[in-house]
């Protein structure tokens, strides 16, 4: 056997590894959402607790108004939330929009920030850690800048949240509310419905374990104040945020029935900007956490942690790895003699894959469609792939970050 065979073979069984993890947190999910399906959202006993949501944004002047006024028209008690945008050193209008949202609705608790280069531009941790110093709440919702949630969401992650105290957070789902804009959109689509809420449904059926999402998530107002706020020095604020809540012993549970609508990026510039600050985020999550593999207190989210491993580091050279073998191969530099193989296993991957994530798709209403397999066949040879690319760039930034020892800033992602 070749030093070429080993390598495969070493890189088909990591990525098959993975593929079944996949399989498996896919059936977990599916179950979960066909208990949740038969069962009412926790109604609130009493009086309704005092919520701050807390709306960060930078030169969201294209979608500010609509998010604020969905917000506005919750259907939780008026005098029972207050809304804090953040407007974080924007160069834009939104001082001025939100000036006038303030103007029209006088009698309503929201509450406009603004920040400067001195005071803000440091990044959405930074903005949140401002406009949480201003909050009464004693509960702490967040919205991004580009959201419009549906009535019923603050109403029934404040049900689930109140109905348990082992719950240090309860996490929404967001749906891609400019799905058929392009092909892009609809990949986007997918890949939200599949890789991020079918992934969490599961996590949370077979581990009790969820990752917040960034928007349309509420936490308890004393877990902030104990943790000392945001990780200024984290992008993906919510994933960090996400370990620390585990830490202190609480669970973070995931109500796909409380739903906002967000937009996504129309091109592919602004995509891969945007998922290679997630890559970059991610990454810094990683290595922070990564010592937790060794606490003993920490034993409840090995997996998770394991888990964000593999997809960045494991998952990533495995299928660099691979490619390039099987590319070398061909070109008769290398010689594998289980490349046939390697083949086959290539083939039965992707129909895996389809599967896999059709399945995901008929939990959702409107997307048991026989067009979406074209979709996601065309996803796993274009789409999936870049995501590579995006990893890999990711870590090359992190890795620059880290050397020039540069701080957070906000990463403008492009409305239209």
């Amino acid at each position: 056997m070749t030093i070429a065979d080993i390598l495969m073979l070493v890189a088909v069984f990591c990525i098959w590894s993975l593929l079944l993890v996949n399989v498996v947190l896919i059936i977990g999910g599916y179950f979960y959402y066909m208990q949740i399906e038969k069962e009412d959202v926790p109604a609130i006993e009493g009086e309704a607790p005092f919520v701050t949501i807390m709306v960060p944004a930078h030169n969201e002047g294209i979608v500010i108004t609509k998010t604020v006024e969905s917000l506005l028209g919750l259907d939780y008690p008026h005098d029972r939330y207050e809304i804090i945008v953040i407007n974080d050193n924007s160069s834009d209008n939104s001082s001025v929009l939100l000036a006038q949202l303030k103007d029209r609705y006088p009698g309503r608790n929201l509450i406009i920030i603004n920040t400067d280069a001195v005071t803000g531009g440091k990044g959405k941790s930074n903005a949140l850690n401002i406009g949480f110093a201003q909050s009464k709440g004693e509960l702490i919702a967040i919205y991004d800048a580009d959201n419009t949630p549906e009535r019923t969401a603050l109403r029934y992650l404040v049900g689930e949240i109140m109905n348990d105290p082992k719950l240090g957070a309860v996490i929404g789902k967001f749906r891609t509310r400019n799905r058929n804009t392009n092909l892009l959109t609809r990949f986007i689509n997918v890949e939200t419905l599949s890789f991020q809420w079918m992934a969490q449904a599961g996590r949370w059926k077979l581990f009790k374990l969820c990752t917040i999402p960034g928007t349309n998530f509420i936490m308890r107002r004393h877990i902030v104040e104990e943790i000392g706020g945001w990780d200024v020095k984290a992008i993906a604020e919510d994933t960090e945020i996400s370990f620390r809540i585990y830490m202190m012993g609480y669970r973070i549970k995931f109500q796909p029935k409380a739903v906002t609508w967000e937009q996504e990026p129309q091109t592919v510039r602004v995509w891969f900007k945007q998922r290679t600050r997630w890559a970059k985020g991610n990454i810094y999550v990683i290595v922070k956490n990564t010592r937790l593999l060794f606490n003993r207190s920490a034993r409840n989210i090995r997996f998770d942690i394991l888990y964000f491993l593999s997809i960045y580091f494991l998952l990533l050279t495995s299928l660099i790895m691979s490619d390039l073998l099987l590319i070398l191969h061909a070109m008769g530099y290398v010689t594998t003699t289980i490349a046939g193989f390697s083949s086959f296993l290539w083939l039965l991957a992707i129909i895996l894959f389809v599967v896999g994530t059709f399945i995901t798709l008929v939990t959702e209403k409107g997307e048991m469609r026989i067009s979406n397999i074209w979709i996601i066949l065309l996803m796993y040879v274009s789409y999936c792939q870049m995501w590579m690319v995006v990893a890999a760039y990711g870590l090359y930034n992190y890795m620059k970050d880290l050397l020039f020892k540069r701080e957070a800033k906000w990463y403008k992602t492009e409305r239209f």
